[in-house]
């Protein structure tokens, strides 16, 4: 078929990143919005990882996101 099923990993690295940014106080959405806000390109095996086991790497990442996110909501409302 031309369609293409999800496989499970990525179904549980998203919950574990999910759940990573809602303890941060992002929601999946936002966070990705906020990688790609600061050009950052990371895959999400990578950011599942990271939430695991480099919980302050993680943090520092979903900070990045969030002043990017920030930075991007303060041009909107200047223009």
């Amino acid at each position: 078929p031309n369609y293409r099923i999800p496989r499970p990993d990525r179904v549980v690295q998203v919950q574990i990143v999910g759940a990573a940014t809602r303890n941060a106080g992002l929601s999946y959405s936002q966070f990705i919005a906020g990688l790609k806000a600061a050009d950052i390109t990371i895959d999400r095996k990578v950011m599942a990882d990271m939430a695991v086991k480099d919980a302050s790497g993680f943090t520092q990442l979903v900070a990045q996101a969030k002043a990017a996110l920030a930075a991007a909501k303060s041009e909107v409302k200047k223009a």
